[in-house]
């Protein structure tokens, strides 16, 4: 099976999703969905390898052709990775078929 597209998802500190957006965008992204989330764990606030754990997160969602997905994930990374004030992890799954998104596939065919 030929996999095309693949979904982005970063999570970020709550108010750095514009910051994972903007450098999406540099690398070729169309856009994305933004949900407010929030982390669970033994506790609500902690320290993860040294970083500040605290519960409330924004989850970015980017669904992209999957020739560009390291450009984007690297271009988030150097932004809002954990290394920045954002503390952002991103990871990629694969997507198998896509519907109604006329910039990204071929219209349905029966």
């Amino acid at each position: 099976m030929d996999i095309r597209y693949s979904l982005i998802i970063i999570i970020v500190r709550r108010g750095f999703a514009d910051v994972v957006m903007d450098a999406a965008r540099t690398a070729g992204a169309r856009g994305g969905t933004i949900l407010n989330a929030r982390g669970t764990g033994t506790s609500d606030t902690g320290a993860f390898l040294g970083v500040a754990i605290e519960p409330e997160k924004e989850m970015v969602l980017i669904l992209t052709e999957r020739d560009i997905r390291s450009a984007i994930l690297k271009a988030v990374n150097r932004e809002a990775g954990l290394s920045t004030e954002g503390h952002g992890i991103g990871f990629a799954l694969p997507v198998e078929e896509v519907v109604g998104l006329t910039n990204l596939v071929k219209p349905f065919e029966n």
